[in-house]
């Protein structure tokens, strides 16, 4: 069969997306390939077709337990033979699966990363066909990406070990120019074909809120999006614990996930999100690479992440089905503080020197600085992310909280020089809130003990709190005042300092008082006229919607699989739109394939059948 009759049997679709066919011919052709392509954008089937065209086995390297078990079920109840080896298995049903692969019944294999080291695994790869070695979350072989694992440099290794070298491809969502080229190298690819098919996902909605209180930001977002599937990551496992805690309190069907859990329990919170048991998942960054979570509807980040890598890739979790998803950031001047720390005191990180750790961690600061630039600007914030990896995005996109709100230009220059000279006058000793106290002539007790109500400066400030708060923060971005890296920050004076005092004009974009305006539809473009437009599942008829649902579950429970392995919610929003009434008609509909149609298929049309009387 051809690659589009493989698509179309298969995986349920009628053509490929941007990229997926010229990767898919060049890997067929002999070439080893890297993709970047964005979350939701069909990686897998760039390896997954041509491995079913291929004569012997495919090797998909996969960092994570979980996206392996995730991968291998949808391949399975499409009707593709697959199967993992990873340290969930015992050592009986490791062999097991050699055994079966040796005879033929795999097409691909999912493989972690610490197994190609192992000597029984090295034995079976040298005895059998290996057509194809594909690396699976490649930004982990570079110590410029943002989630390196030494274990993925053991790669190069293994297949020099192999009696033919198959061909070599390679996939990420999240690369900068520097981290493709590092990957490049790294795995030596042979003068690869490098598709980068660009890194928007026009679905989702950004936004970055700076509440007093971060909690109460939380639950009023929740509660405007009620009964929606998603994930809030938080940077400390504390934070997880108690968040987690206050979100089951206020009646949220919350589950919680860290590195700290016994391992047993981490799973099984695992699986009651991704059986739909839980509605939010509340975790550290240890949770998500790979979960093809179809129905994620948003993402919160509680805490800023470390770098824009990391956030990004995080943040796509939301919105792999293609529907509308938000992805909202809270954010506080003790982010920066914290990430800081422990970019400084790194968990379970070995540095191989400490030139090269000097190196990485001053690298590391620099990707915090751009992170926190991201929190601050008042620019349109999918082109922030977009430009950070080397595209030219348009100025307004029309889907981010920044291009949907007013923003007026302010001199705050006599504002600026009084705050500098507040610093000044406090001698370079205190934080941002009592910098603020003593502008807007605070009476608290710290306040008048020490003193401070007496300076020059005590009561000059005719500005909000949070206004105050914007223009330091626009100061320490721009060198006007310097933030330490103890663990009580006190702000100092910066590099324009002086400057600034001097009369040199301070002028920022701060919002307007009025409600911003309902979200803007951006102009069409070439790239959005272009792009096939999906039935978003709010429009369709509910009450079938809902009977399909409810059978899906059903199914997924017989099989023992989580229900977006059996059918995405977008695959049943285009059954309520078709109503098909036959297994031909069926077939028509976006990702059935003849196995889940012929599997499944009488099963839903009796449902829509019953439904349409």
């Amino acid at each position: 069969m051809t690659s589009h009759e493989l698509l179309k049997q298969y995986f349920g679709y009628d053509s490929f997306r941007a990229g997926q066919e010229e990767l898919i011919s060049d890997i067929l052709d002999g070439q080893d390939v890297l993709g970047i392509m964005p979350t939701g954008a069909g990686k897998s089937m760039c390896f997954q077709i041509p491995a079913l065209m291929l004569t012997g086995i495919t090797l998909v390297i996969s960092p994570l337990i979980s996206l392996m078990k995730d991968q291998v079920n949808a391949l399975t109840q499409a009707g593709i033979g697959a199967a993992f080896i990873n340290s969930s298995l015992t050592e009986g049903q490791i062999s097991k699966a050699l055994f079966n692969a040796r005879n033929g019944a795999y097409k691909l294999i999912y493989v972690a990363p610490e197994r190609l080291t192992t000597y029984d695994f090295i034995t079976f790869a040298r005895s059998v066909d290996i057509s194809m070695l594909t690396v699976d979350e490649a930004h982990c072989i570079s110590q410029w990406g943002q989630d390196f694992r030494p274990s993925y440099a053991k790669i190069p290794e293994f297949i020099a070990e192999l009696p033919v070298r198959p061909r070599v491809s390679a996939f990420t969502a999240t690369a900068t120019p520097i981290v493709k080229d590092d990957i490049v190298n790294q795995l030596q690819l042979a003068d690869p074909t490098v598709l980068v098919t660009g890194f928007d996902r026009d679905n989702l909605f950004f936004q970055v809120q700076k509440p007093d209180d971060k909690f109460l930001a939380l639950i009023k977002f929740l509660k405007a999006k009620p009964d929606r599937t998603g994930i809030i990551y938080c940077s400390t496992r504390a934070a997880v614990e108690e968040t987690c805690h206050r979100l089951k309190h206020q009646g949220f069907k919350a589950s919680r996930y860290h590195a700290g859990l016994p391992d047993n329990e981490r799973r099984n919170n695992q699986d009651d999100f991704l059986y739909d048991r839980v509605q939010i998942m509340v975790a550290t960054n240890a949770f998500g690479m790979g979960i093809d979570k179809s129905n994620v509807s948003f993402v919160v980040h509680y805490n800023m992440p470390m770098n824009l890598e990391a956030y990004y890739q995080e943040a796509g979790r939301a919105g792999r089905d293609g529907q509308p998803a938000d992805c909202v950031l809270l954010y506080s001047g003790q982010d920066v503080h914290t990430n800081l720390w422990m970019i400084d005191n790194p968990r379970d990180v070995e540095y191989p020197d400490a030139e090269t750790e000097m190196v990485l961690k001053e690298r590391d600061r620099k990707r915090l600085k751009e992170m926190t630039f991201y929190c601050t600007t008042t620019d349109c914030l999918r082109g922030y992310i977009l430009k950070y990896f080397g595209e030219r995005p348009p100025h307004y996109c029309g889907n981010c909280a920044n291009c949907n709100t007013h923003y007026e230009t302010v001199d705050v220059t006599k504002d600026a020089q009084m705050i500098i000279s507040c610093v000044a006058r406090m001698k370079e000793r205190y934080g941002v809130i009592m910098i603020i106290d003593v502008l807007r002539g605070s009476k608290n007790e710290k306040v008048l003990k020490w003193g401070l109500d007496r300076l020059s400066t005590y009561n000059i400030s005719k500005k909000s709190a949070k206004q105050l708060r914007d223009i330091i923060d626009y100061l320490i971005l721009n060198d006007g005042l310097y933030k330490t890296d103890d663990e009580y920050p006190v702000i100092k004076l910066g590099a324009r300092a002086t400057a600034i005092l001097q009369g040199e004009p301070v002028v920022i974009k701060i919002a307007k008082d009025e409600p911003p305006p309902e979200k803007i539809t951006p102009k069409p473009n070439k790239k959005t006229a272009t792009k096939d437009k999906k039935k978003e599942i709010k429009d369709v008829d509910q009450n079938l919607f809902e009977a399909l649902k409810e059978l899906r579950l059903v199914i997924a429970t017989e099989q023992k699989v989580p229900a977006f392995v059996i059918l995405h919610d977008s695959s049943l929003a285009d059954m309520c739109e078709k109503i098909p009434k036959s297994i031909d008609d069926l077939m028509k509909v976006s990702g059935i394939g003849r196995v889940k149609a012929e599997r499944f298929g009488g099963r839903f049309l009796k449902v829509i059948a019953e439904y349409a009387k």
